[in-house]
């Protein structure tokens, strides 16, 4: 038991730490691609002054999220033998299809960095664009292989051993698009307001940048416009979930009886001894309604599920309410950007508004990190659900606390790394300021700052 235990921590935290990188790669190449585009339409060098910013802090998080993600593929053969053996002829394909996506991005990442001067602008935007569909590529290959664990399809069994693999149909699994959906938007918010967040903050010190005015406004656009979005794919993941998994949704919701009219539970604290969810506020019928968008349908409760297929209730209900709070937030702060845009024609830039962004900028990875463990652990005690369970899938080989620590201690190392180099890029952002453009850049609490100017500085 203890080898399973350190075995799911290493994966697991490997997974967290890599996540963060991932979808780093999914979001930070569109931003960059979206300022070249600004820059070779107005002509402005700010834009590719941004550009080449954003260009380098994907450089330097690509090449850690490549190494973070190499330790995962190893992890997957070495503390998961069974799993791979069993399922490795089904889901091979989206991996080996990531694997070409990984160096699709990496070679045309280098003609991106390093090509400023050697091609034409057209190809180098192209290359650019190459890029970030490449790591979203990436990412909906990894995710499409998650969801065939959450619901697996694409075989038969005969006497515990698949067989008529069909790799294709394995890769349109039930879950497959919903979370594809769900992550991508996903990666897209946190991203794009987290870096909202550097630029709100660093505006505030300086109101007359416009190297900042002009990053926060593309990564609102992108982080707003996503985090809005977000519970439209969070609806359509919500109605998988009921169907292909209905335990994993009532640990989400702590809901131990089935019931006609099933409510939505707003925090609360699962009682596994007790069977009941005390402390939550009910919204009546709710839950019924979002998972079957029927007022008075059925949910299962845990309760109708053997014991020994219950997932971590507490943890799982935890987390999911955790991912949904940050998620409202980010969804209410964006509403209140978009309402100020709509309103002023004008990039939203109050103090209230810049310091809220600044509050909100960790809530989207944090909402990431949630929801992932409400994935891994929801499908639990299932490694392939309801097929393989977790404890007949990890490997006998004992001592597995010693690469557990190792890689831990790597990775906080890797971690302080890479943001003593983003710190950094963000502190040599700040001389990037120009004049302003208009009346708008100027610190409307600062009269005197009308006419002022600075020197152009770019790279």
């Amino acid at each position: 038991m203890s080898d399973l235990i350190f075995a799911r921590a290493q994966m697991g935290f490997s997974l967290a730490f890599h996540i963060i990188f991932a979808v780093a790669g999914i979001a930070l190449p569109l931003m960059m691609v979206i300022a070249e585009a600004l820059w070779l339409k107005t002509g402005d060098e700010t834009y590719k002054t941004i550009t080449k910013r954003w260009a380098r802090g994907t450089a330097v998080l690509f090449a850690v999220g490549a190494v973070s993600g190499t330790v995962l593929s190893f992890e997957l053969g070495l503390l998961w033998p069974e799993f791979m053996k069993w399922a490795g002829s089904i889901i091979g394909l989206p991996f080996a299809l990531e694997g070409y996506a990984f160096f699709t991005e990496a070679i045309f990442l280098g003609i991106y960095l390093y090509g400023w001067d050697k091609v034409s602008r057209p190809m180098h935007l192209l290359s650019g664009c190459i890029v970030a569909l490449s790591g979203a590529l990436s990412a909906v290959f990894v995710v499409i292989a998650n969801a065939w664990m959450n619901a697996p399809v694409g075989f038969k069994l005969v006497g515990n051993l698949p067989t008529e693999i069909d790799p294709i149909k394995a890769m349109t699994s039930p879950a497959a698009f919903p979370q594809v959906l769900h992550m991508l938007i996903a990666a897209y918010a946190a991203i794009g307001l987290l870096a909202a967040g550097v630029h709100s903050f660093l505006l505030l010190k300086d109101r007359t940048n416009v190297f900042h005015r002009r990053a926060l406004g593309i990564c609102l656009a992108l982080g707003c416009t996503m985090a809005i979005a977000e519970p439209l794919s969070g609806d359509i993941l919500a109605q998988m979930v009921a169907h292909t998994q209905p335990i994993k949704l009532a640990a989400l919701e702590g809901q131990f009886d089935t019931m006609r009219g099933a409510p939505l539970r707003i925090g609360g604290w699962p009682d596994v001894e007790a069977k009941q969810t005390p402390y939550s506020i009910e919204i009546p019928k709710m839950l019924s309604m979002l998972a079957y968008h029927d007022l008075d349908a059925t949910v299962k409760g845990l309760k109708d599920f053997p014991r020994d297929e219950w997932p971590p209730v507490l943890l799982v209900h935890l987390n999911f309410q955790m991912m949904v709070m940050c998620g409202v937030i980010m969804g209410l702060v964006s509403l209140w950007g978009a309402a100020l845009y709509l309103k002023t024609k004008r990039l939203p830039d109050s103090p209230a508004f810049l310091k809220a962004v600044v509050g909100i900028s960790p809530l989207g990875l944090l909402a990431i990190e949630s929801g992932w463990m409400v994935t891994e652990l929801g499908r639990q005690p299932w490694v392939i659900h309801g097929v393989i369970r977790t404890s007949h899938a990890v490997t006998p080989m004992p001592g597995l606390w010693l690469p557990f620590s190792t890689f831990l201690v790597v990775y906080i190392v890797l971690a302080v790394i890479v943001v003593m180099l983003l710190i950094r890029e963000f502190s040599r952002s700040q001389d990037a300021s120009t004049q302003p453009q208009d009346s708008h850049s100027q610190n409307p609490e600062d009269p005197s700052a009308a006419g002022k100017s600075k020197d152009v500085r770019h790279e």
